[in-house]
């Protein structure tokens, strides 16, 4: 396992549309295994593959301890608003409200090829729209709330 670089700002891979992982195979396991000590070390909730430079729709989110990976993530439901104020391994000492369904319902397979369903409110939810953003090349700035901007943060 190893740390990989986490893609920031202008980088363009950052808006690439990822492709869908067709084999769960040793280097899936791989990728999986550095995203994770890659977040783990960042301190963040999520991680995009994208992000370390490959474009395969490949998730990684740390909620309290619990890492729940997703292999090509998608949307199947989606209810409710919330805003929020959202920030980014890609873009540091960034912050800015964004606009988010308050609960969404996701389809998603396991490093094995498992298909799994997942339900997420508020925090998840919006881990789970970031991120899958990130395999379609949206970047959270892009979902900001009518009369928002980014704000410095510290850090």
């Amino acid at each position: 396992m190893a740390l990989r670089t986490i893609r920031t700002d202008d980088d363009p891979i950052l808006r690439k549309k990822s492709r869908p992982v067709e084999n769960f195979d040793e280097r899936l396991f791989e990728l999986l295994d550095d995203m994770k000590d890659t977040l783990i070390k960042a301190e963040g909730l999520g991680l995009a593959a994208v992000q370390v430079g490959v474009l395969r729709r490949v998730v990684i989110i740390n909620m309290d301890g619990k890492f729940v990976e997703l292999i090509n993530p998608e949307i199947v439901k989606q209810e409710g608003e919330q805003k929020e104020a959202e920030g980014c391994l890609s873009l540091p000492r960034r912050a800015g409200v964004t606009k988010r369904p308050y609960s969404v319902r996701i389809h998603a397979f396991d490093r094995f090829g498992k298909k799994h369903a997942y339900n997420g409110t508020e925090l998840m939810a919006r881990c789970f729209c970031h991120e899958i953003d990130h395999l379609d090349g949206i970047l959270y700035s892009d979902r900001l709330a009518p009369g928002e901007t980014l704000y410095p943060t510290e850090g």
